[in-house]
């Protein structure tokens, strides 16, 4: 298994997940809560797939502080994503600093490995 199977499924895990948590914002805001919850639950459903056998691989070849911080950073950039993309927010300047904090992050855990 390649090290990178479980980063590859983390990061489909968590599109599944951020469309689980803000996609209903855009596409469900006239519904009725409890419709959004049992529709976030679904894909929620899919996401933990991905996220438990990608977490389960990913368990050994990284450490588990590392395992979070690369699921941190998949987050980060999901995210980004989904704001421009999909919400159509604009992408700024605190993005970038954000994701250097997250570099430095990634450099802290990964340094001692």
């Amino acid at each position: 298994m390649s090290t990178f199977t479980p980063i590859g499924l983390l990061f489909l895990s968590n599109i599944f997940m951020t469309f689980a948590w803000y996609g209903h914002l855009k596409s469900l805001r006239e519904s009725a809560l409890w419709v959004a919850i049992l529709i976030s639950w679904g894909i929620a459903f899919f996401e933990y797939l991905l996220q438990v056998p990608a977490n389960r691989m990913g368990y050994g070849q990284f450490t588990l502080p590392q395992l979070k911080i690369i699921q941190e950073v998949i987050t980060m950039v999901v995210f980004a994503g989904f704001s421009v993309l999909y919400m159509k927010q604009s992408l700024k300047l605190d993005f970038l600093w954000a994701g250097l904090c997250l570099i430095g992050a990634v450099y802290f855990i990964f340094r001692s490995a």
